[in-house]
């Protein structure tokens, strides 16, 4: 019954094979005849999505199990298991479709993040846009779902509301409030406290009680705010994302080495295009029109200084 077909069961197939990371699901085997079957290692305690979102006779016990230290684990072992397929692998991977219901937990809830059937190289020719956008509602990156071109940045995206229903849980799947114009979502309520000075921590999980610790809780969701910036220049790579959770890096140091990087990066380009302009100008066009873009780009640098 499942909407994937043979082709992204032999991708699964070719990438699973090749990888092997404790925050990786371990496959074991996989059957082609009559039916096709995946065979893994038995995730004991289901996904974070069951546990957070799952049957209502059952969420209450399942959820109870994720406690605070757990759900901190659980954020950190995704950012690594990411950062394996990144970066650290024999064959560099983009998951392409990261999710709560595609994170596994052991018997120790060490997160496993499964389900590759969706992930592809990491090579230039997913720079190349696809009029197949695959993926799931809530969790894709803005820049695949317009131009369908997939880099690691989805990923960091996916993982940053990932991150905040951990935190939260809450679904950013499912409309928080329904408007006459708009539905608000998740990622919404984040955004709005960030951008007016809110307080962030209205966002955890009531359920936590108490029973969590502020400091973190507000640290994983700044830094989870960083991976859904709707530009993917200004995310953070996954080894990032590991540095600034785990502490390595400041958050405002990093943002200001992000900021002076694309200034730096956005003159070059602004500098040029100003040459190649000047190189094809024809003979015949008039001296106003130079000045004219001349004047444009010194404003565009001066308005970003």
């Amino acid at each position: 019954m499942s909407k994937q077909g043979a082709s992204e069961f032999l991708t699964e197939i070719g990438t699973i094979t090749t990888l092997c990371h404790e925050n990786l699901v371990k496959f074991i085997g996989y059957c082609s005849h009559e039916q096709l079957c995946l065979v893994y290692q038995y995730m004991v305690n289901n996904s974070v999505s069951h546990a957070l979102f799952g049957e209502r006779k059952t969420r209450s016990a399942a959820k109870a199990k994720l406690t605070w230290p757990v759900r901190v684990n659980i954020c950190k072992g995704i950012a690594r298991g990411l950062a394996y397929l990144h970066q650290e692998s024999k064959v560099k991977i983009i998951h392409g479709d990261i999710k709560l219901g595609n994170v596994l937990l052991d018997e120790n809830f060490t997160a496993k993040i499964s389900d590759f059937g969706l992930a592809k190289p990491n090579n230039d020719r997913n720079n190349d846009p696809t009029t197949k956008i695959k993926g799931t509602r809530g969790y894709m990156a803005p820049e695949y779902a317009i131009t369908g071109c997939l880099t690691t940045k989805a990923d960091v995206f996916s993982f940053g509301i990932v991150a905040l229903e951990i935190v939260t849980g809450k679904s950013n799947s499912k409309s928080l409030k329904e408007g006459p114009d708009y539905d608000y979502y998740l990622i919404d309520w984040a955004i709005v406290l960030n951008e007016t000075g809110g307080n962030l921590e209205e966002l955890v999980d009531p359920d936590l009680g108490k029973m969590y610790s502020s400091q973190e809780a507000l640290h994983i969701l700044n830094v989870a705010l960083l991976c859904i910036e709707h530009s993917s220049s200004i995310r953070p790579t996954m080894s990032q994302v590991i540095d600034l959770l785990e502490g390595r890096t400041d958050i405002p140091n990093f943002q200001r080495d992000i900021h002076d990087k694309q200034q730096s990066e956005f003159r070059n380009f602004l500098k040029e295009r100003r040459e190649a302009f000047q190189i094809s100008h024809e003979p015949h066009t008039s001296t106003d029109s130079l000045v004219t873009e001349s004047f444009a780009t010194e404003s565009f640098i001066t308005e970003l200084t």
